[in-house]
């Protein structure tokens, strides 16, 4: 199924985006950082002045520079600086430890990196200076970039968190780049065929695999996206941006679309549910991008009356499935449209959203402007299936990258006759929505019938008592496979197994019922806060292993 397109989606150079605002916005605000604001204009220069001195480090086309930084304005000004400079950027979680930097620094062939001066972060990526081929560490100090009150208090009190760096040449202070009073030589850039971003996935095993996305991927999806929401404020608005920027969900539906649209981009460096509902009830976002975790962390925190969301408007969740009731409680909470979206980081990284106002529950919602999704046989790709009929989506359109950097073969296989294999099952409606079902691999074969966990989640998400759900294929001597349930009930609630099977007993069928169902404390969950299966895999693995010898 194919969105209509009014005109031709936008396919430009990235830096365009924001150096179009700064004409359009230059005294609006663009950045609040813990208090610490820059306009349009200011943001504008910024860039200007740090993509000279990346030019001046030798940043070009073909150089990859690395981002292992928490959400703070050096992100964003690096971002669109090194891409200015004709530079690839690569993201890196700073949360990676030693071992994981290392291997994604020898496979992007990252040669510069730009991080803080904390200790949390640093010493990972110094010891990176020698045997992976990174030459030199750009180095932000923390204190710089607040507030000038707020970083003499965090020089002093906050002492023991920074980490010493030595003055040599294989380091150098972004204040310093920043001060290199070098001109900036523009540079040609061709948004088709040049590589804006690494973006590695989160593969379960082995080495992630990088998703090339150009300029065209980029700028297309911000386009598409845009196209959404008709009623937006421009240089008006302002969004709450908590989601870690080294996501390519908050990257492009957080940053690239607000500063398309001339939002004031409110920045949190991590994730801390007090801080986000003090900065919604005082600084008064009217966009939130977030992924299911964080509007069910705030159901079941704002429900006290304490906090005032009424300032928000409209809200993407994307990451992960939205439980049908965490997104109406969100909804009643906040007053505001809280919609769900498709996408994956080989799609830059949005698919399919439901359009604000017109929801159809339980689909993640039609197309974007300019794509196509087509549901294949997972067995036999060559065969297109009919409406309704569940298969593995797959998808055309300019935001789908170009392949897997250096991975020629993975590219291979992830294609078929141009259309990019997701590797999730879904159906799509007469009316052209998408339904997701789940992920192939996800999918429990049990006795020969196909139970994919996420209706068996939906399910749990209903029972009064339960706050999050996970489910996971587990081994099962008759089925083959059955389906096992983590859960975390309600602070104060309470619930036991058999109570939670006579509720799924009318809710999902008995092929569907879960084996065990096992209470947690926490369940495990990514670093964008998406719910994780894949240790609960591992730990299922060992407990049987452990079992059997």
């Amino acid at each position: 199924m194919s969105a209509s397109v009014d005109r031709p989606i936008a396919i430009r150079a990235v830096p365009s985006i924001l150096e179009d605002s700064v004409r359009r916005f230059g005294s609006r605000p663009a950045l609040d950082f813990l208090g610490r604001r820059l306009s349009y204009r200011e943001l504008g220069a910024l860039v200007e002045k740090a993509a000279a001195g990346f030019q001046r480090l030798g940043v070009k086309k073909g150089v990859r520079v690395g981002l292992c930084l928490p959400n703070t304005p050096s992100y964003v000004i690096c971002f669109y600086a090194v891409l200015r400079a004709g530079g690839t950027v690569v993201n890196f979680n700073p949360l990676y430890v030693e071992r994981e930097l290392r291997q994604l620094v020898e496979d992007s062939g990252v040669t510069i990196m730009v991080t803080l001066d904390l200790k949390q972060i640093y010493p990972k990526v110094a010891q990176l200076l020698d045997g992976s081929g990174l030459e030199k560490i750009v180095i932000c100090r923390m204190s710089e970039l607040l507030p000038t009150i707020k970083g003499l208090m965090f020089s002093v009190l906050k002492r023991s968190e920074l980490a010493t760096v030595p003055d040599d040449a294989r380091h150098l202070p972004f204040s310093r780049l920043l001060a290199e009073n070098a001109a900036f030589q523009p540079v040609d850039i061709d948004p088709l065929t040049d590589v804006a971003v690494l973006q590695y996935t989160g593969g379960t095993t082995g080495l992630p695999k990088a998703a090339m996305l150009t300029h065209a991927n980029l700028s297309a999806n911000a386009d598409q996206l845009l196209r959404l929401s008709p009623d937006l404020r421009y240089g008006e608005e302002r969004l709450l941006l908590v989601l870690p920027l080294f996501h390519v969900f908050a990257m492009s539906v957080g940053m690239n679309v607000g500063i398309s649209c001339g939002a004031e981009l409110i920045m949190l460096p991590r994730f801390d549910l007090r801080q986000v509902l003090k900065t919604i009830t005082g600084k008064r976002p009217t966009l939130f991008p977030g992924v299911p975790t964080i509007y069910n962390a705030i159901n079941n925190a704002a429900g006290t009356g304490q906090w005032d969301l009424s300032s928000i408007k409209a809200c993407t969740s994307g990451g992960a499935p939205l439980p049908r009731e965490v997104q109406l409680r969100f909804e009643k909470l906040a007053g505001c449209a809280l919609v769900e979206g498709y996408g994956l980081s080989e799609c830059s990284p949005v698919v399919c959203c439901n359009p604000l106002g017109a929801v159809k529950e339980g689909s993640v919602g039609p197309p974007l402007p300019g794509t196509v999704v087509e549901i294949r046989a997972p067995e036999d790709p060559s065969r297109l299936l009919p409406t309704g009929e569940k298969g593995e989506i797959c998808v055309r359109g300019p935001q789908v990258m170009a392949g897997y950097w250096r991975r020629p073969e993975d590219t291979a296989q992830v294609f078929y006759d141009g259309a990019l294999r997701t590797g999730d099952i879904g159906y799509l409606d007469d009316e052209g929505f998408l339904f997701l079902v789940d992920r192939i691999k996800d999918v429990i074969l049990c006795g020969g019938y196909n139970v994919y966990p996420r209706i068996i989640e939906e399910a749990l998400y209903r029972h009064p008592a339960v706050a999050e759900a996970v489910v996971i294929g587990v081994p099962d001597g008759y089925r083959g496979e059955a389906p096992k349930a983590f859960v975390r009930l309600r602070e104060g609630a309470v619930a036991d197994v058999e109570e939670l099977k006579h509720f799924l007993s009318t809710e999902i069928s008995r092929i569907e019922m879960p084996k065990e169902i096992e209470f947690r404390a926490e369940l495990p969950k990514t670093m964008v806060g998406k719910l994780s299966k894949k240790e609960l895999v591992a730990e299922e693995r060992a407990r049987r292993l452990d079992e059997a010898s």
